[in-house]
């Protein structure tokens, strides 16, 4: 009644599994991405080297904008006063009131005149120090695109 197969008592075969080869195969994967691990490591620290001298670059630019715009904010304080105490003294001397209303209106004509020149030479500065402000960004960031587009 319980009478075996002989195929099932006899041992089954296994393909041959060959250590030294896989080991091979093993190795060469290892060595690979460590070659790889190591040259993206490169380039990262290549890009983060570039982002480190862009953001020390901007800064240094946003510093220089500072200081240009406190310049030109100072040189128009400046400017409005001296016209502002010149107009003061100008209307102590009026010799009528035609005088005066006319001394006014020029007065403040001038000034909005001059205050429109200043917006136009604060807005070309503005302008000037955004692109200044950017460039190093922008500079690093074509390079990174640059460098995907070869990879």
């Amino acid at each position: 009644m319980t009478k075996t197969n002989q195929k099932d008592t006899e041992s089954v075969e296994f393909p041959s599994f060959d250590a030294t080869q896989a080991s091979e195969q093993f190795r060469a994967f290892a060595e690979k991405s460590t070659e790889q691990t190591k040259e993206v490591y490169a380039r990262m620290k290549a890009g983060a080297e570039d982002a480190q001298k862009a953001i020390e670059a901007t800064f240094e630019n946003a510093k220089t904008a500072g200081n240009e715009f406190t310049s030109k904010s100072i040189a128009v304080l400046r400017e409005g006063a001296e016209a502002n105490l010149a107009h003061i003294e100008a209307l102590a001397g009026a010799r009528s009131f035609a005088d005066l209303i006319e001394m006014q209106s020029t007065f403040m004509r001038k000034r909005m005149e001059v205050a429109v020149d200043q917006m136009k030479d604060f807005q070309v500065t503005s302008q000037k120090s955004a692109e200044t402000l950017a460039k190093p960004m922008k500079d690093v960031f074509e390079k990174a695109v640059k460098e995907l587009r070869v990879a």
